[in-house]
């Protein structure tokens, strides 16, 4: 029995990680589940429901799936000297991939369905608490995730350079942001989106903050004029209100036909990025960068 709590008092402290969340946030406290939370409610620009809605569709939708495998590439390509921390990683679905890979990674998320959603699916530790009410210490995280996160912080620029003083020197960033202004929908509004980027916009965002990019390329590239006529253009005209219910729909299993297009186009995808050939358009752009401190 003591054997037991002790594995899984260490599990939890994060000693599989390389270091203990105690050691390097020293406001977050652990709970009996394996989550480590602080005092205080974080201010999300996230919809009510939205983690729940993703936790039930996630492991089935192509898109989640072929994301997941679009990040793999990036990062085997260009590997983390260390722990990958998933900041604002919702359910844990990346992380989950992140680590079944052989990737070592650590979820910080503030909000509690996330969270909840994400030991569910089995992770320890957990992180609940945005980067700064955690009180992470500086240098401590060897490379970071933000995976669709940076279009939903207004600040973008503040809130990067504020993960630059958290990242190691040279410790690498890990982004996916959605792609395309003129691709804008009542799905970004419903999001809580407060843009859409470009491999410009985001590579010059990214230098701005203190970070030198390394690699960048859009993908799902079979999806912009998909995308364009059954969201961007519906929106405009009033015809999509960019309800769950629309979002659920999308990411429905396919048809066995469709199902084939798919996943001949993602192989494509996967095969040029796996050459490290940058895709030329995309509903979604991926960038590798490092900090420059």
């Amino acid at each position: 029995m003591r054997g037991t709590e002790t594995s899984r008092r260490g599990s939890a402290e994060g000693t599989d990680l390389g270091f203990s969340v105690r050691s390097i946030a020293p406001n977050l406290v652990e709970r009996e589940d394996g989550v480590w939370s602080c005092a205080g409610e974080a201010r999300l620009s996230y919809p009510d429901g939205a983690h729940n809605l993703c936790f039930d569709i996630e492991a089935g939708s192509f898109w989640y799936l072929h994301r997941n495998e679009v990040i793999l590439r990036a990062i085997r390509r260009h590997p983390p000297a260390g722990t990958v921390f998933d900041v604002g990683g919702g359910n844990g679905f990346v992380t989950v991939a992140l680590r079944d890979a052989g990737f070592p990674s650590l979820l910080v998320e503030p909000g509690e369905d996330g969270v909840r959603n994400a030991v569910m699916r089995g992770l320890r530790p957990v992180v609940q608490s945005t980067i700064d009410d955690a009180g992470f210490a500086d240098g401590s995280f060897p490379a970071a995730g933000l995976f669709d996160v940076v279009e939903h912080i207004e600040d973008d620029r503040g809130f990067l350079e504020r993960l630059r003083t958290l990242l190691e020197p040279g410790g690498r960033l890990y982004v996916t942001v959605p792609a395309l202004s003129w691709l804008w929908s009542s799905e970004d509004s419903r999001a809580g989106h407060y843009r859409r980027y470009t491999i410009e916009t985001m590579t010059s965002l990214l230098v701005t903050s203190g970070f030198t990019v390394e690699f960048a390329t859009y993908f799902f590239g079979f999806l912009v004029w998909p995308l364009f006529l059954r969201r961007s253009i519906p929106s405009r005209l009033g015809l999509r209100d960019g309800t769950g219910h629309e979002y659920a729909a999308e990411h429905a299993p396919p048809s066995r036909r469709l199902r084939r297009l798919i996943d001949g186009w993602s192989r494509a995808e996967l095969d040029r990025l796996d050459a490290g050939a940058p895709i030329r358009r995309g509903t979604s752009c991926i960038v590798v960068a490092r900090s420059n401190r």
